[in-house]
C-alpha cells in the first residue's frame, strides 16, 4: 500500500499531514504527487470528494520558497471553491509560512490589491483575476505553476476565453496541473495549446454503486413541495441537499420549508458572498441538516457525509445527474438519490436514464401525503437554457439559469458573474468590476 513517506516529500510536509490525521494517500494523491514533484504536467481526472487538492498541494508547496513573489495560481470555477481550495494550501503550508490569497468577486477589490503584495499563492476565479491583470494590480511574471481546478466546470461555465487570456498572461516556462471530472474536447483543446507532454492520471469513480439507491416519482408541478416535505418529514436525521435548477426556486423551496417548520439553509449565485459563506459554514457544522442550492454546490465543494440528494428539478443532462448524486455513498456509507419528474422534464430524464451508472426505480406517491397550499413555480425552458447558480456565461441565444437575473432595463452589474466571471461580454469593463 502507497505511503506518503515514499512519495520523497519533505520532513515539515509529512509531519503536517500526519498532524492533520492523513495516514495513507487517497488514489489521485498516490499517482499525483510523485508526478509533480517531479515537475511533470498533469491532466487528473477525478470526482469531488477524491482528495486532489492534497495531490497538487503537496508537492507544489514542497518545491516553493517564501517571498519571491506570487508563484502559484490556482483557478477555480466559483468562490466557494477557491475558499475550499485556498484554506487546504493554507493549512498545509503552514511549515513554509507562505502567504495565500483568495481572490474572487462580490468582494471590495481593494483589500485583494492590498493582499497580492505578498502573497505567494493565488487561489481564484478567472473573472476577478483577469480584473486585477487588467488593472495592473496582479502581475504573474514570476509564476513557476499553473493549476485548473474543475476545468470542466469552468469551460461549461463560459469562462473558456478568460482562462486562455490569463494562461497567455503566464510564464511560459511553467509546470501545469489540470484536474476536470470529465475530459472533453475542449479540455483537449486546452491541454494541447498550453501544457507539455501532461501525464493522464485517472481514478475510479468515489461512489459505491452498491451503497447508493436510486428512486424517482412521476409527480405534477403542482405535488411537488408537498411530496419533498412528506418525505423530509420522514428523514429527521439525515444530511440532505436539494437540487434546484434556479435562483428563484431555490428561495420558493427554503421559504416554503421554513413555512413548514423545517429548517434548511439556501445557497445561489445571487447571494452575499457572506451569506454564502454562512451557509456552508452553518451546514459543515451541522447547525442545519438541509441545504437547498443550485449546482453552484455540486461542483468542487468537499460536503461530508451526505445521506439524502433530491433532485427538486431535474438536471439538463445526465453528466450533472451523476455529479448531483455524487455527493452521497461514499466511504462506504449508504445513500439515498430521489429525483422528482413532471411533465416538461421526461426528455431531460429519459437522457439521464442512458448513463450506465445510473440505475433507478419508479417509487408510487404515498397515498398519506398531505396536500400544501404552498406551489413552486417550474422553470421555464427558457430560463434552463443558462447555466445557473455558477454565475457562468449562458449559452447564445439562452437567457441565463439564473431567475435573479432581470429583464431589459435592470442595471447592467446584475447581468456580471457573482462569482467571479462575466456573463455578457456587451457589457461595459467598469460594470464587470463593480462584481
Amino acid at each position: 500500500m502507497m505511503n506518503f513517506k515514499l512519495m520523497q516529500l519533505s520532513e515539515g510536509m509529512l509531519r503536517t499531514i500526519s498532524n492533520a490525521g492523513f495516514t495513507t494517500p487517497s488514489e489521485i494523491q498516490g499517482k499525483t504527487i510523485p508526478l509533480v514533484l517531479a515537475g511533470k504536467d498533469v491532466i487528473g481526472s477525478s470526482a469531488t470528494g477524491s482528495g486532489k487538492t492534497l495531490a497538487f498541494g503537496a508537492g507544489l508547496i514542497d518545491r516553493m520558497k517564501k517571498g519571491l513573489g506570487i508563484q502559484t495560481l490556482v483557478l477555480t470555477p466559483t468562490r466557494e471553491l477557491a475558499e475550499q481550495v485556498a484554506q487546504t494550501l493554507r493549512r498545509f503550508s503552514t511549515y513554509k509560512g507562505l502567504n495565500v490569497k483568495e481572490i474572487y468577486g462580490g468582494v471590495a477589490m481593494g483589500p485583494q490589491k492590498h493582499g497580492l503584495r505578498n502573497a505567494d499563492v493565488i487561489v481564484g476565479t478567472p473573472g476577478r483575476i483577469l480584473d486585477h491583470l487588467e488593472r495592473r494590480t496582479l502581475r504573474l511574471s514570476q509564476l513557476k505553476y499553473l493549476v485548473l481546478d474543475e476545468a470542466d466546470r469552468m469551460l461549461d461555465m463560459g469562462f473558456i476565453r478568460d482562462v486562455e487570456k490569463i494562461i497567455k498572461e503566464c510564464p511560459t516556462e511553467r509546470q501545469t496541473l489540470l484536474f476536470s471530472a470529465t475530459i472533453s474536447e475542449e479540455i483537449g483543446h486546452i491541454a494541447k495549446k498550453y501544457m507539455k507532454n501532461p501525464v493522464h492520471v485517472s481514478v475510479k469513480d468515489q461512489i459505491d454503486p452498491s451503497q447508493l439507491y436510486q428512486k424517482y416519482y412521476d409527480v405534477s408541478q403542482e405535488l411537488k413541495f408537498s411530496l419533498l416535505v412528506h418525505l423530509l418529514k420522514l428523514e429527521k436525521n439525515g444530511v440532505v441537499m436539494v437540487f434546484c435548477n434556479t435562483r428563484r426556486n431555490v428561495d420558493q423551496v427554503t421559504s416554503g420549508l421554513y413555512q413548514c417548520g423545517i429548517d434548511a439553509l439556501a445557497i445561489h449565485g445571487g447571494l452575499s458572498q457572506s451569506k454564502r459563506n454562512y451557509t456552508l459554514q452553518a451546514f459543515h457544522s451541522r447547525k442545519s441538516l438541509i441545504l437547498v442550492c443550485t449546482d453552484v454546490a455540486a461542483r468542487g465543494l468537499d460536503i461530508k457525509d451526505v445521506s439524502h440528494v433530491y433532485n427538486f428539478n431535474l438536471p439538463n443532462t445526465g453528466n450533472d445527474y451523476i455529479h448531483r448524486i455524487g455527493r452521497t455513498a461514499r466511504a462506504g456509507k449508504n445513500g439515498i438519490a430521489i429525483s422528482f419528474v413532471s411533465s416538461g422534464e421526461h426528455s431531460e430524464f429519459r437522457s439521464i436514464c442512458k448513463e450506465k451508472s445510473v440505475n433507478i426505480e419508479s417509487t408510487l406517491i404515498p397515498g398519506n401525503m398531505k396536500i400544501l397550499p404552498i406551489e413552486i413555480s417550474a422553470p421555464s425552458k427558457r430560463r434552463m437554457g443558462g447555466r445557473s447558480g455558477g454565475g457562468g456565461r449562458p449559452r447564445r441565444g439562452h437567457n441565463s439559469g439564473n431567475s435573479g437575473f432581470r429583464p431589459r432595463g435592470d442595471r447592467p452589474r446584475e447581468r456580471f458573474d457573482r462569482g467571479g466571471g462575466r456573463t455578457n461580454m456587451k457589457y461595459s469593463r467598469r460594470s464587470r468590476r463593480r462584481n
